[in-house]
């Protein structure tokens, strides 16, 4: 009985070594731990020093003195680094008068801030989701006011990096285009979405799918081999972003993606610490030449990887990721940083809130911008698109403006 229950025992303790060992917490209170912990000094850290030509930008010409208070939801990339900081003061050096209350938490709560009337801006380091919009038309009878606040950074986790899709060093492919993205990324499809609308002249047929890596134009031992895409778990923003500038707003993927989402790591010295979808995946690219994923630069330097130029077309130009190309906006998936205002049907846009939106946007805004590090500031053109926009929004309801 008892050489039995030895028996039984060392078999326990066999299965039990033989399992395989946890790799990661997926704990979402773990997550939300190890994310803010990072945070600490990410958001204090100045990753860019290079200063930028801002001499094209609009002049800020302030308005007599206003006053009022100015509410905002939203992002909490502008509360964890200095730039919501360096912002409402200089804001306030013109317009001593304005208050700030800020409930600066998430990106997820912007919409809901505005649309409940608890908010007057909602600062956001993407474009709403779907369900975001409809909630807000359901409530408002249209769409809020969207205006371009910054270009998001170019390698810089969290802060709204550019997209780049990462290849196995071995990988003999030269460029990519947009169109070819979407043919190894996404799937047939009847449309997609522009904003909450749906798009059909976006559609596209089976044909388009690229599932070999034969069919970009390699040959020989490549020629046959499938492609294996990599990529974000599909509830993170990054896939929206990509779809929304790769695939037309579509949202129907290739077949056999492998889905990657944020993990704690258990294992002795890194315990807590969180361990990034973008770690995880670049680490697997590293190990399988017929991979690709898109990613951010951060993780460049990751063994046996690469990325090549991008095109938004075949006639190109064909662009590598750089600070230069995506603070240009140049490079096809560099990305943005928003504000979202209130505005009900036939009524302009409140006047203290555009008077804040004119100085984000101008060169002295955009100047705090790179004084920050983070986020890149505009060019010139999208600094005055911007100033165009707010002009018309803010003569809504007289008709002023023409």
């Amino acid at each position: 009985m008892i050489r039995l229950c030895l028996i039984s025992l060392v078999l326990c303790a066999g299965a039990a070594s033989a399992q395989p060992p946890k790799v990661g917490s997926m704990n979402s209170l773990d997550l939300q731990n190890a994310r803010a912990e990072a945070l600490k000094t990410k958001g204090q850290r100045r990753a860019y020093t290079k200063e930028f030509d801002l001499s094209g930008l609009p002049e800020y010409r302030p308005a007599a003195p206003m006053r009022g208070v100015i509410r905002q939801w939203g992002s909490n990339y502008l509360a964890d680094s200095p730039l919501e900081g360096y912002f409402e003061e200089a804001f306030r050096k013109y317009h001593p008068e304005v208050r700030f209350e800020n409930n600066l938490a998430s990106t997820f709560i912007g919409m809901a801030g505005l649309y409940t009337g608890q908010a007057d801006l909602a600062p956001m380091g993407r474009r709403p989701s779907w369900e975001e919009l409809q909630a807000y038309q359901r409530m408002m009878g249209t769409l809020p006011a969207e205006i371009m606040m910054a270009t998001g950074s170019f390698d810089v986790s969290g802060w709204s990096f550019a997209l780049v899709p990462f290849v196995h060093k071995d990988n003999p492919i030269q460029r990519l285009t947009i169109e070819q993205l979407d043919g190894i990324f996404g799937a047939e499809r009847q449309g997609g979405w522009n904003l909450n609308s749906w798009d059909a002249s976006v559609a596209r047929g089976p044909e388009k799918n690229i599932r070999t890596w034969g069919q970009l134009g390699l040959k020989g031992e490549w020629a046959d081999k499938p492609i294996r895409v990599l990529g974000y778990t599909l509830n993170f923003h990054f896939p929206r972003d990509f779809a929304e500038k790769v695939m037309g707003g579509g949202y129907k993927w290739n077949e056999k993606l492998i889905e990657y989402s944020n993990k704690v790591r258990e294992g002795e010295g890194d315990f807590g610490k969180l361990w990034n979808a973008g770690d995880q995946m670049m680490d697997d690219l590293g190990t399988d030449r017929y991979a690709i994923t898109y990613t951010a630069m951060l993780y460049r330097d990751k063994p046996n990887v690469k990325t090549v130029p991008l095109a938004r077309t075949a006639a190109g130009p064909y662009l590598m990721p750089t600070l230069e190309t995506v603070q240009a906006r140049t490079y096809p998936l560099t990305r943005e940083v928003y504000f979202y205002a209130n505005r009900k049907p036939g009524e302009r846009l409140d006047p203290l809130v555009a008077e804040y939106l004119r100085f984000v946007v101008s060169r002295e805004g955009q100047a705090l911008v790179m004084k920050d590090g983070k986020y890149l500031p505009l060019t010139a053109a999208a600094a005055r698109a911007q100033l165009v926009e707010i002009d018309k929004l803010g003569a809504a309801a007289t008709g002023e403006g023409g």
